[in-house]
This record gives structure tokens, C-alpha cells and sequence, in this order.
């Protein structure tokens, strides 16, 4: 049995979470504009920068502290040390390898200690055991969002809602590992106007 959105976003707090997959970087941009306080972005100095104005549409840029690190286990030890500051409000990390289940324990102990929420943006395949939840994002083409969100799934221009004018392209959010719950899918939206997510459908369970 499917379970709501709700219940599983947003993020639970004092937890480390993951997310893979295209859309894992607007997924990372709007959980840090709906995260209350500062929000800590870490990742190795030789990836491309996180632009924080191209992130405006999602949340505040001057709400985002970009951390720089050497190496991944130098991304994880900062992400750790920001946590268990209980400073800011939530820890980005971009990871380009998979987490050993010693470090996925750690994060998860110091975003206990801090009272603060830990989001890693991980490869496909590279989570830790010790994740509280890990979800796969990815934009759908348009087509595929009209027929979920239409009730004549074989004509799904007709009757279908008018789409407001700063929804965004359609993502499919998928929690594909859960501590405390069931798996579920849902196609979402972000709308900008009203700063927040607008569940289009539920994909299934």
C-alpha cells in the first residue's frame, strides 16, 4: 500500500537522505528552499560549481554556503562536521562515489546530534545502507505527464487542468528506499509562484 506524500516529504528532520537520478539536483534545490536557516552545499573542487542565482527559482541563493573539498572523504568529513554544528538547516553533499556503510552511519549519527537534515546527492547505485530515505528523480516528457493527470487517459489534452504558467517541467519522484514506510512514485511540479511542490499524480506503489 502506497503511502502519502506528505508523510515523506518534506524531508524528515535530524536524517540523511539521498537522492539519485537527472532530476536529483532540482530535487536538492528545492529541499534547500523549503529548509528553515542556512543551507551548507559541499562538493569536490573539481566539479562545476553550484551557481546559487541559477537556483532562484527554487529557493533563496542568499541562503546557500558553497564548501569546496579536496576529495569525497574530505566532502563527507565537512558534511559531518556541519551537521553535528546543528547550525544551518540542512547539509547538501555531492558525491561521486558510493558510501561505505561506516560513513552512511556516521552522517546519520552527527544529523542526529545536530538536529539538522542531511541530503546526498549520490550515484545510481551508491547509497549507504543507512540512509533514512533514498529517492530517484527524473523529469517525464510532457505527453506522459498530461495522461496521469488527465481523466481521458487516450485524449489527454481534453478537459485536462489549465497548467499554471510557472509550473516546470514534470519530474517523477520515486522513494526507492524507506526506513519507515512503503516505496511509492508520484509525478510533481514545482510552481514557482506559490514556492512549492504540487503532487500532479500519484505513479503508483
Amino acid at each position: 500500500m502506497s503511502q502519502p506524500f506528505s508523510s515523506v516529504y518534506p524531508l524528515k528532520r535530524a536524517r540523511a537522505h539521498e537522492v539519485c537520478g537527472e532530476g536529483g539536483l532540482a530535487f536538492a534545490a528545492i529541499t534547500a528552499g523549503q529548509a528553515s536557516g542556512p543551507v551548507v552545499w559541499i562538493s569536490e573542487r573539481w566539479r562545476p560549481v553550484v551557481n546559487p542565482e541559477g537556483l532562484a527559482p527554487y529557493c533563496d541563493p542568499g541562503k546557500l554556503l558553497l564548501t569546496r573539498a579536496d576529495t569525497p572523504l574530505n566532502v563527507l568529513a565537512s558534511a559531518e562536521t556541519a551537521l553535528r554544528s546543528g547550525a544551518v538547516g540542512l547539509v547538501v553533499a555531492e558525491l561521486t562515489g558510493p558510501i561505505g556503510l561506516t560513513e552512511g552511519r556516521r552522517l546519520q549519527l552527527a544529523a542526529e546530534t545536530g538536529g539538522t537534515t542531511a541530503l546526498l546527492l549520490i550515484p545510481e547505485g551508491g547509497g549507504s545502507n543507512a540512509a533514512e530515505t533514498r529517492w530517484h528523480c527524473t523529469g517525464i516528457p510532457a505527453f506522459e505527464a498530461a495522461r496521469q493527470n488527465s481523466p481521458n487517459p487516450n485524449n489527454p489534452g481534453a478537459n485536462s487542468p489549465r497548467q499554471n504558467d510557472h509550473d516546470s517541467t514534470p519530474w517523477r519522484w520515486s522513494l526507492i528506499k524507506n526506513k519507515i514506510g512503503t516505496l511509492s512514485d508520484w509525478v510533481v511540479r514545482w510552481d514557482a509562484a506559490a514556492h512549492r511542490i504540487i503532487v500532479v499524480s500519484e505513479a503508483g506503489g
